[in-house]
């Protein structure tokens, strides 16, 4: 049983660019969140970051040539985002004696921070939410997480 105001898990809500740490000292299946940290890392698109047409390549024998891909910065972005998400949280859970960790956020977001995570911190995760409730606000998460 959580002592009053002292917090039995840290609730993550993110996606690629903002990411909500989130105290939980309220009863199952009651949430009670309050903020700890927020993180923004607002990314331009990839057309505004990767202006130039892509690279050609020309192939060694004959007159073939092919377009390179473009490089995804968004996408860079976000991982970099999230990998900084993780580290933070490794962070949090030695400071504090976190014992328990729910994660919510879209498909994507949610596979490239478990990827990020550390295997500590890994082991503490007690759930895992594929939402995007990042800019909802707290009383709404808290309706999403006890349903």
């Amino acid at each position: 049983m959580a002592h009053e105001g002292k917090p039995h898990r840290l609730v993550v809500v993110c996606d690629g660019a903002k990411a909500l740490l989130l105290a939980d000292a309220g009863i199952a299946p009651q949430p009670r969140l309050s903020v700890m940290e927020t993180m923004v890392e607002p990314h331009a698109t990839t057309a505004a970051l990767g202006t130039e047409r892509p690279g050609r390549v020309y192939q060694s024998q004959g007159t073939a040539r092919s377009a390179v891909e473009q490089t995804d910065f968004h996408t860079e972005e976000e991982i970099a985002f999230l990998n900084r998400v993780a580290e933070r949280l490794s962070a949090i859970v030695a400071e504090r004696g976190v014992e328990r960790i729910l994660i919510v956020a879209p498909p994507r977001a949610l596979g490239t921070l478990r990827d990020a995570l550390s295997a500590h911190v890994r082991a503490l995760v007690s759930g895992e939410m594929a939402k995007d409730l990042v800019k909802m606000p707290v009383p709404e998460i808290e309706r999403h997480i006890a349903a």
